[in-house]
């Protein structure tokens, strides 16, 4: 019996364009090179050779890439494209705009053109870290233009990075959306600074443009020089979509949205805390159980995580949605702690989760004016 999967496909242009695209910015890095190769420069790259990953793709971990959405694909360039003024502004691209590699094509990975294009705008979206023939229905790849590491000064404006050089690294066990309050910490401080997000954003405000932002990327890991994809590495994204009300105070709504995330990273410690401690009544000395507690109760957060973008600047309905998020850590909690037997349910009652404090009603109501 045959499947598809052993059939040989042919690719479409459109599709080989696409895969042409994607290795140019997130190829894997490893020692899948023939030996005794010579590239285009007259380095023999004989067995042992590793390349370099491509820059987008985070080195051996991922970076978070973000961007923003808008209600369009037009209003979604609009908001994404850097104007030439931003662009010189950035004090890593020193050649500017740069110039598209298929209207000067390098001629070797570390030629005059080569390092122009890594300094530039142009190299962000196209960093050809790999040169690609097409032979008849073949499609042959090799290393390209070798880029820096964040750490030796290599930046895209889809990266979040801080005062000290840390970059947001994605986590398959933590949804992009919960690094929202960091993308968005430019409203009232400089902690994490995602270009893309920053300027964006100010230019859908001063439009009074829909806008969302989508975050994700690919996780990696690297063994003995070979980088994969493996284990409970994955591919992860989101897309969250900003109140779009005139009236809103950016200020009010950010501060009342990073209030609300505190708390909910609180309620999942305690979640874990609690669970942990039910396994250890038990003489079950584990976190696994505890973990999987808490990672249940983002994942069902994440299902409320859009009205609650709505609902800050409205303190009566970010507490009605406390009221939710409760539930849903007494459920994570009794997903993983049974009570059938006598012990189990005496465990179950001594551990409960504590959420009378994150349950206290703190809605005032306005002061009506006499």
């Amino acid at each position: 019996m045959f499947s598809h999967t052993l059939f040989e496909r042919e690719l479409s242009d459109a599709e080989k364009a696409v895969f042409i695209v994607s290795l140019m910015n997130f190829s894997l890095g490893g020692k899948r090179v023939e030996a005794d190769f010579t590239n285009f420069s007259g380095q023999v790259y004989k067995g042992l050779h590793s390349a370099k990953s491509s820059p987008s793709l985070g080195n051996y971990v991922g970076y978070l890439h973000s961007y923003l959405i808008g209600s369009s694909l037009l209003k979604t360039l609009w908001l994404n494209l850097l104007t030439r003024e931003k662009i010189e502004e950035n004090k890593y691209w020193t050649n500017g705009l740069g110039t598209p590699p298929w209207e000067q094509i390098p001629e070797t990975e570390n030629c005059s053109l080569a390092n122009k294009l890594k300094t530039s705008y142009m190299g962000c979206l196209v960093a050809m870290s790999r040169f690609v023939f097409l032979i008849n229905d073949a499609i042959y790849y090799l290393d390209g233009i070798q880029y820096p590491s964040h750490k030796e000064g290599w930046r895209e404006p889809s990266m979040g990075i801080n005062n000290e050089g840390k970059v947001l690294w994605l986590e398959p066990d933590k949804r992009p959306w919960r690094e929202l309050t960091s993308l968005l910490s430019f409203i009232k401080t400089t902690t994490y600074d995602c270009q893309q997000i920053n300027f964006g954003y100010t230019r859908a405000r001063q439009n009074n443009q829909t806008i969302g932002i989508w975050s994700g990327g690919l996780k990696v890991r690297a063994t003995a020089g070979d980088q994969s994809v493996k284990q409970d590495d994955d591919f992860i994204e989101s897309v969250v979509m900003l109140p779009s009300n005139e009236e809103l105070n950016d200020s009010t709504w950010f501060d009342e949205l990073k209030l609300e995330m505190e708390e909910l990273d609180q309620l999942a410690k305690i979640i874990y805390g609690s669970t942990k401690s039910f396994f250890t009544d038990l003489g079950i000395h584990d976190a696994k159980q505890a973990a999987n507690s808490s990672n249940l109760f983002w994942q069902l957060t994440e299902r409320q995580f859009q009205n609650l973008l709505n609902a800050c600047e409205d303190s009566e309905k970010t507490n009605i949605l406390r009221k939710t998020f409760a539930k849903f850590a007494h459920k994570a909690y009794d997903d993983q702690c049974p009570k059938d037997t006598a012990r189990q349910l005496d465990a179950w009652a001594k551990n409960q989760p504590n959420l009378s404090k994150y349950l206290k009603n703190t809605y005032q109501p306005k002061e009506v004016q006499t």
